[in-house]
């Protein structure tokens, strides 16, 4: 098997070191003209008005929410509105990754115009990371871009796709494929509101936790390691989980906030992981996001070490790690299969980092030693997935 060309970005940590961090933290996204705040604690929901007042005085807000997460904190974040005077409406739409659609996108759109939000009214997304991308994404495009608040109401949210400005849609070719940048301006992670997660949300969650100590800082790995449990039964360790996670995700996104250099290091897992969910047909009955990530992150490791690149060692120590915590670490833990190698190779062919045709993976040295490796022959991808196919 070739070898991958030499990484084309900065290797080093992607964010503070995982010092004790305390609760009740700001952290700061630092961007030109851009920048804003990610307020991270419990029971932060009845504090939200106040912080999202201060950004526009008399403004109207638009909530956006799913039917699930409605039910549990929409009431709530609407009276703590209606107490700071500002005068909101809500905006409905169906769970899971189907309503990252053209026609979803659509009809969002034409409420918040039904709504009359206007370019200095705000956008609420309170939701997981779908109603956080889609709603981004509505804001980007609406009246050409109006401010939004994203409330991650998901552990992954919470500490990826609320944290950056990425937005957008899936479409047949695959995900995420349509969308734009467009930084919130102020996101407020109530870790609280995690407690209302199945423990397979959580855990599906943990995953991009997790990822932060495999890309560049190895001592949060092993802090994960030793605390999983407890930041799975909340307290301190949730929030110092949750922290540490944006921390090391705004400092990336200040020195690379379009994904030209090393922003793409945050992808380590990612290329599989969306083949994967594309071959499921976003079905969450099956796979959900956080679970083909942790696969994901598993094959990336394999996959390292089939290269001669990382240890056999470490990529066993990820790969139990996962197990211990509950997520898979295996193809062949999805129900109803993924097909064959070349199905998996084709559905990465549509992958955002594929550039001339040529994929470009995120691998690793070891735990906390990820680079990023374009030029990877896909031949080399299709005898590694036909080899994990075949392990039954």
């Amino acid at each position: 098997m070739s070898t991958p060309a030499a990484p084309t970005a900065s290797t080093s940590a992607p964010g503070a070191p995982s010092q004790a961090i305390g609760r009740g933290q700001i952290v700061p996204v630092s961007l030109e003209g851009r920048s804003y705040e990610i307020h991270i604690g419990r029971h932060l929901l009845c504090e939200a008005a106040g912080l999202i007042a201060a950004l526009s005085p008399g403004a109207k807000a638009a909530i956006v929410t799913d039917e699930t997460v409605g039910a549990l904190h929409a009431p709530a974040l609407e009276a703590s509105l209606q107490q700071a005077g500002l005068a909101s409406s809500r905006i409905t739409v169906p769970p899971g990754e189907s309503s990252k659609s053209y026609a979803r996108l659509t009809a969002l759109c034409d409420d918040l115009l039904a709504a009359r939000i206007e370019r200095n009214d705000l956008v609420i997304a309170l939701g997981g990371g779908v109603v956080g991308d889609l709603t981004g994404f509505a804001a980007a495009i609406l009246r050409r871009g109006v401010p939004f608040v994203q409330i991650p109401t998901s552990l992954l949210a919470q500490v990826d796709s609320s944290v950056g400005g990425k937005t957008g849609i899936n479409t047949s070719h695959g995900k995420n494929l349509v969308g734009a940048f467009h930084q919130p301006a102020l996101v407020i992670a109530d870790t609280a509101l995690l407690d209302t997660l199945s423990p397979r949300e959580f855990k599906a969650g943990y995953a991009e936790v997790v990822k932060y100590g495999l890309i560049g800082d190895p001592g949060f790995f092993d802090w994960c390691e030793a605390n999983w449990s407890r930041i799975i039964a909340g307290g301190p360790e949730r929030d110092h989980a949750v922290a540490v996670s944006c921390r090391a995700k705004a400092a990336v996104v200040a020195r690379d906030e379009r994904e030209e250099g090393d922003r793409a290091l945050l992808n380590l897992g990612h290329t599989f992981a969306h083949a994967l969910e594309r071959l499921t047909d976003y079905d969450s009955r099956r796979l959900v996001h956080g679970e083909a990530v942790a696969i994901g992150l598993a094959l990336a490791f394999r996959f390292s070490q089939s290269l001669g690149l990382c240890h056999g060692q470490d990529a066993l120590r990820v790969a139990r790690h996962l197990d211990a915590v509950g997520l898979p670490s295996r193809l062949q833990q999805v129900p109803g299969g993924v097909g064959s190698a070349d199905a998996i190779v084709a559905a990465m062919a549509q992958d955002k980092k594929v550039k001339r045709g040529v994929l470009t993976f995120i691998l690793a040295r070891g735990i906390g030693r990820s680079f990023i490796a374009p030029g990877v022959a896909a031949e080399d991808v299709r005898a590694f997935i036909a080899a994990e196919l075949a392990q039954g």
